[in-house]
């Protein structure tokens, strides 16, 4: 699943079709692509792992899903689940969730729960914790009403950093470490789109799907934690486990 820094790539590449006129739009979506047909692109935003095309009066909402994909001015011999296309180029998307979102965009989302939006909120990230104190910290880090955009990469890298164990329940992680994680989030996001857009990211992996500890030289156990039973990679030795 695409993480909210690669939606972040998705909306610079499609900032070309912003202002553009829809001159046809197909697929086998759902809603009502016949809407779409003639209508000008306002803009484009993301929130998270959503990424919003807006209009004047309503947005379509993409959540490209495990396995879904785009492409700009090609195509695939799949039937898009959306194609818009311009005068001067298409968009296309595949194997993805699309869904229409009435009125104005900001009656849908709190853009200061995307750990990548100018209007983030560490503190209100923090209020939240707060209330879910035995909740593990794996589960908390991938709430996306907490943390919008974290994916599982960004989970087992920043808990590596901080030097957190995986299964952590949040009530007992100290203070000051809790406004640690909350605070890498963000800044690994920003890191993990540089990486990306340099086509280096994995190179920059510490702990996500490798099998030694860096810092022990110890091996890293893999398991499926928490509730949603994503997969964690940690090592027991270095990451505390508070509980």
């Amino acid at each position: 699943m695409p993480e909210g820094p690669s939606i972040r790539i998705l909306e610079e590449e499609t900032r070309q079709f912003s202002g553009q006129k829809i001159l046809s739009a197909f697929g086998s979506s759902a809603i009502d692509i016949e809407r779409l047909n003639g209508k000008t692109i306002e803009s484009f935003k993301t929130w998270g792992k959503h990424f919003l095309i807006c209009f004047d009066d309503f947005t379509v909402k993409i959540h490209l899903l495990m396995f879904g994909t785009y492409r700009i001015n090609e195509r695939k011999e799949l039937t898009p689940r959306l194609s818009l296309v311009f005068a001067n180029g298409e968009l296309n998307f595949y194997t993805c969730s699309v869904k229409i979102l009435e009125g104005e965009i900001n009656l849908h989302y709190n853009w200061y729960e995307d750990v990548m939006n100018k209007s983030w909120n560490p503190q209100k990230a923090k209020e939240s914790l707060d209330k879910i104190p035995k909740q593990m910290i794996c589960d908390a880090v991938l709430d996306q009403n907490i943390f919008s955009g974290v994916g599982n990469i960004i989970k087992n890298e920043v808990l590596y950093r901080c030097y957190v164990h995986p299964e952590s329940r949040v009530g007992k992680i100290p203070e000051d470490k809790l406004k640690e994680i909350i605070d890498e989030c963000s800044i690994y996001s920003f890191q993990f789109l540089e990486w990306k857009k340099n086509y280096e990211l994995k190179q920059h992996w510490l702990a996500h799907t490798k099998k030694v500890c860096l810092r022990c030289d110890l091996p890293l156990h893999k398991k499926q934690t928490g509730v949603k039973k994503r997969r964690s990679f940690f090592c027991t030795n270095c990451q505390n486990l508070y509980q």
